[in-house]
């Protein structure tokens, strides 16, 4: 092989080893970056560090803001749509033992639209909203949407109706279910329907079950709570509802008990499976940290 070859090769491999060198070091600082990105500060008494990219907390008992991150922008809110679609269906006082038909046009295709609920099914109108608000079955929502007087359309109108009787100036939905991207509310609107729904016996006591068991054709199927929380002892949850499609991420709202004062937590677009139950837990901690410093503080004022 001649000199001026070889040499050539030689310039070759140096620079591909120097090249392989600079991506290896490159490397680390990229990830660093990416999880700088991706992961809030650790909490203080100042930031409970969520990693939901919207929030509101609420204490009720002064009508405080306890925390607030984008709470007056309007984002996809998935299912927790739901809570609107019982609230009108129980305004319009349709009888909750009345028996519905699960029906072909309850049947959802595409993501989110799957369910255990086949067309034929006889339950309660009752049971169906236990089933939507509770585990978050679109098949059950549709058929209290399309069993509302005048049907879809006429439920579409009484939701944002009642969106704008309860204040939520940029609220606005599409359809009863929480499937679409399309309906739409800030956590600011989202506190106003937590506070109404509140107030709704049935909504509280069917949102709040840990698991409810009906029966689809010849046997009992057994569904189970979106939302953890609602078996943990340590919780006191008055009303609750979890959401989610790609658009939205995973989203939850809840009033609760905490140091004995009512809250109010809208958590939504939170980028991990567990992340919104992790960011309940947060807010639980840090509502809890930040009463025990004020506690102390006023005590030594005095």
């Amino acid at each position: 092989m001649s000199r001026v070859r070889w040499s050539g090769l030689l310039a070759t491999f140096a620079s591909l080893s120097l090249a392989a060198s600079l991506a290896q070091a490159a490397a680390p600082t990229a990830h660093v970056q990416r999880t700088n990105l991706r992961y809030s500060p650790r909490p203080s008494l100042n930031d409970p560090a969520l990693r939901s990219s919207a929030a509101l907390v609420l204490d009720l008992s002064n009508s405080a803001v306890l925390y607030s991150r984008r709470s007056n922008v309007a984002l996809p809110i998935a299912s927790i749509t739901k809570l609107m679609t019982a609230l009108v269906v129980m305004d319009a006082a349709q009888p909750l033992d009345e028996m519905l038909v699960v029906s072909e046009d309850d049947r959802l295709f595409g993501k989110g639209g799957t369910s255990r609920l086949t067309p034929g099914t006889q339950l309660s109108r009752g049971d169906l909203m236990h089933l939507a608000l509770m585990s978050s079955e679109n098949r059950a929502a549709h058929a209290l949407g399309r069993t509302y007087p005048g049907g879809i359309a006429a439920c579409v109108i009484a939701m944002n109706a009642k969106a704008r009787e309860l204040g939520m100036t940029s609220a606005h939905f599409a359809e009863p279910t929480g499937l679409s991207d399309e309906n739409v509310a800030s956590p600011e609107d989202l506190s106003k329907l937590v506070m109404a729904v509140a107030k709704v016996a049935a909504i509280r006591e069917y949102s709040t079950d840990s698991d409810y068991s009906v029966r689809v054709g010849r046997h009992m199927v057994r569904f189970r709570n979106t939302d953890s929380l609602v078996s943990k002892p340590e919780w006191n949850i008055v009303v609750q509802k979890t959401g989610y499609i790609h658009e939205a991420g995973r989203c939850l709202v809840m009033q609760t008990v905490i140091d004995e004062r009512p809250v109010v937590i809208v958590l939504l677009n939170s980028f991990g499976k567990r992340t919104r139950v992790a960011d309940a837990r947060r807010v639980r901690r840090w509502v809890e940290a930040t009463m025990v410093a004020h506690s102390t503080a006023t005590a030594a004022a005095t």
